[in-house]
């Protein structure tokens, strides 16, 4: 059998399972639900590997680099936490928005400054 063929009928079959089997609503809730939980745990896992493996990068920063990337990744850590909050009104969107380019700005300044001989 073909793989493509295989694949669409393994959708297929979760899909009739998820709308025609008692409570496939809730189990498919759930499953999306650790999925989301397991990214989580990935994204940290490896945000703890590159810190290890650059920590000596990371210190030779300066305090005021490294407290600038440290926000950065504080306020898309916020914004995507509050994200179904914020984007309920059009202010709150736009504060999403600023939080997501403001940490982008500060995560180039910084990568700016590292890329400096200067430093």
């Amino acid at each position: 059998m073909n793989s493509t063929a295989r694949n669409v009928l393994i959708i297929v079959a979760i899909a009739a399972a998820v709308a025609f089997l008692p409570g496939g609503g809730e189990t498919a809730g759930l499953v999306w639900s650790l999925l989301g939980i397991a990214l989580a745990v990935t994204f940290v896992v490896l945000g703890v590997r590159f810190y290890r493996e650059n920590r000596v990068a990371v210190f030779s920063l300066g305090d005021k680099y490294r407290a600038l990337a440290y926000g950065a990744i504080a306020a898309v850590v916020v914004a995507f936490a509050g994200k179904d909050k914020l984007t309920e009104t059009g202010v709150g969107s736009l504060v999403l928005v600023l939080l997501v380019a403001g940490a982008g700005g500060a995560a180039y300044a910084v990568w700016k400054h590292h890329r400096s001989y200067g430093y």
